[in-house]
């Protein structure tokens, strides 16, 4: 039995013909999917669709409506926590990324291009992290590669980032990595206290196979055994990537649904590109995170959000990139930030707390539910 939540219908179990789909948890895209069902507090059924005993009915799908979470009275218990790798888990930014790609540069004959820190914090300051933004302003600055045409300019910058990904790889693998100080117990307390623990590889800066690895490897079997990681593969299973990324939804789901589906896909896909087309025109300086990145961003925390099974209003994501910060106000989702390397001198107005590390006067579990709560 699958399950999402959202504010109206606590929980939703979608059933029907021996099949189970997943629904998204957001509330926000619930009501894209259902606009027209919807009416202030209540709910408008048109004429197939019925209500009895507790539930709403629409072709062969039953929808369950349970308040059993309204009922709870631990605060923490309505929560889950969704983790990025690159910066909370693991500073790869300050050990590898940078050396990536350099190593990109010189494999690539750009014997002119060679980032000294001071220059590799400027440009992820100035591109909020984007990492193509960041090699458009760093070859503005000395010139573009003769050999490179403007039309090619594209094709170019995705060599070079293939490249630095490869490179990347190589030497997370060969770099003794361990965990933030900190993370191992912090992790542990959200699940004595029922929390659940979402790890985001699907925009790892160091690959997601490599995060799978490293993550698995740093957190052992029986904390691996009581989180899930959300990877590309969960995005795209989702019931959210289904709709973003045009893979469809299960063919048994009812033809209406499957229509509004459709027409809630679409309308998502403009509204964050209008969205991110008016904040690049007012705060280039402050959000330059490309659409297809922030879209990609936005389903990974949509999807954590459905494998937590609470709508992303109750997640609250713990961010280590500017790219996710962006992600999250985006689907207002709560954002607690904790500074790495690259983020040491950024500011994250949109965040509900900026916080050094784990533990002690940083980051707690009490001490984010506090935070919640106030």
């Amino acid at each position: 039995m699958e399950t999402a939540s959202c504010p109206i219908l606590y929980t939703i179990r979608f059933r029907g013909g021996g099949t189970t789909a997943r629904a998204a948890s957001s509330a926000k895209l619930y009501s894209d999917i259902h606009g027209k069902l919807l009416r202030g507090n209540s709910i408008i059924p048109p004429p197939s669709y019925k209500f009895g005993d507790n539930r709403l009915q629409f072709g062969r799908f039953i929808c369950n409506a349970s308040t059993a979470n309204t009922t709870q009275s631990d605060p923490s218990q309505k929560i889950a926590l969704l983790l990025e790798v690159d910066g909370v888990l693991m500073d790869v930014y300050r050990l590898c990324n940078r050396q990536a790609f350099n190593v990109a540069f010189r494999k690539l004959g750009l014997d002119c291009a060679n980032w000294t820190e001071p220059v590799y914090l400027d440009l992820v300051r100035k591109s909020a992290g984007d990492e193509e933004r960041m090699l458009i302003l760093f070859f503005n600055r000395i010139g573009w590669p003769t050999s490179v045409a403007t039309s090619e300019k594209g094709t170019f910058m995705k060599n070079v980032l293939r490249e630095k990904k490869n490179a990347l790889d190589d030497l997370v693998i060969s770099n003794a990595f361990s965990l933030r100080p900190g993370a191992e117990a912090f992790i542990d307390d959200a699940c004595d206290k029922g929390i659940p623990v979402i790890i985001l590889t699907a925009y790892c800066t160091s690959g997601e196979k490599v995060a799978r690895l490293l993550i698995a490897e740093k957190l052992g079997t029986d904390r691996m055994s009581k989180t899930k990681i959300v990877g590309d593969d969960e995005v795209k299973q989702s019931f959210y990537g289904q709709l973003v990324f045009g893979k469809g939804v299960s063919s048994s789901l009812d033809e209406k649904l499957a229509k509004e589906v459709s027409r809630a896909a679409s309308a998502e896909r403009q509204r964050i590109a209008e969205e991110v087309a008016s904040i690049l025109k007012l705060k280039v300086e402050l959000n330059t995170t490309s659409s297809e990145s922030l879209q990609n961003i936005v389903a990974a925390l949509r999807a954590g959000a459905e494998y937590a099974e609470l709508p992303v209003n109750n997640c609250v994501l713990i961010a280590g990139s500017q790219s996710g910060v962006a992600a999250a106000e985006r689907i207002s989702m709560p954002c607690v930030v904790l500074r790495s390397s690259s983020t040491s001198r950024a500011e994250f107005p949109s965040a509900i707390a900026v916080m050094d590390g784990f533990g002690g006067a940083d980051l707690t579990i009490s001490r984010l539910v506090r935070k919640l709560m106030s």
